[in-house]
């Protein structure tokens, strides 16, 4: 059996342009991998079969980096010869946000996401996760879109040598999705209030068309208490303390063998 790790995927700032003749709309965004995420197991089976199991299985969006990890998964099971690149290119017809979740590694997205410059330098980020646990549908979020950053940001050269570069960058970002989904769902505004005002809070932003929410803190010991905090507040959320490796690097994103198992998929 081969167990594939797949680390949420946060879109610390995502613009937005306008759509383009193939339907989709160029973007620009920085996607960083934490600690947190799912566990893909994978064996050779006569058929095909999927189970899901845990808390969450009904979803908290991680689709895409789900179906990276089965990708690199199933190469390992297979004894494939693909590199990230064919896989890259195999998700980009399957997803969007699969390519960049196939290295797992932190990086500005263009394009429809396709095209990835991986950053050099990242700092080591304590992070805050919460979902209110409601469904914002990413083509109703769309649909509700009224006001585009565009796709055209000087983007920086890829090194943020401390946590403090990096937040004078995402001052200059926005997420574009960000209030369209507030619109929908107003709970997410609920949801960023609370993570604001959480001592140690530094940053505040929803991920992707939400509804999932993150928080940058200015350690773990921050993080942790405002999670215990949140998580006695509001029983219904989700909220998961992480964080984001130093260096954009996820951590264990490459298939480990841990011996036979169950068939199935």
């Amino acid at each position: 059996m081969i167990v594939e790790r797949a680390s949420a995927k946060i879109n610390l700032f995502l613009h937005v342009g306008d759509r383009r003749a193939d339907g989709f709309h160029p973007l620009q965004s920085l996607a960083v991998f934490t600690d947190a995420g799912d566990a893909l197991a994978l064996a050779a089976a006569p058929a095909l079969s999927l189970a899901i199991d845990g808390p969450f299985a009904t979803g908290l969006a991680g689709g895409s980096s789900d179906a990276a990890a089965a990708l690199r998964g199933l190469r390992t099971l297979w004894a494939l010869s693909h590199d990230d690149a064919a896989l890259c290119g195999i998700g980009a017809g399957l997803g969007s946000d699969i390519p960049v979740c196939v290295p797992a590694r932190a990086s500005f997205m263009e394009g429809r996401g396709e095209i990835l410059r991986p950053v050099e330098v990242l700092p080591r980020i304590a992070m805050l996760l919460v979902n209110p646990g409601v469904a914002v549908p990413t083509r109703d979020v769309f649909a509700a879109l009224t006001a585009r950053s565009g796709a055209a940001m000087d983007l920086p050269r890829g090194r943020f040598d401390d946590t403090a570069d990096l937040l004078r960058f995402l001052d200059t970002t926005r997420n574009d999705l960000q209030a369209p989904a507030l619109r929908i769902q107003p709970v997410i505004g609920a949801v960023l209030a609370a993570i604001a005002a959480s001592p140690g809070a530094l940053f505040t932003r929803m991920s992707g068309s939400g509804a999932t929410c993150f928080g940058l803190f200015a350690d773990d010991d921050a993080c942790g208490r405002a999670a215990a905090a949140l998580k006695k507040a509001q029983p219904g959320w989700w909220v998961m303390p992480t964080f984001v490796p130093a260096f954009g690097g996820a951590p264990e994103t490459g298939g480990r063998d841990i011996g036979p198992g169950p068939d199935g998929l």
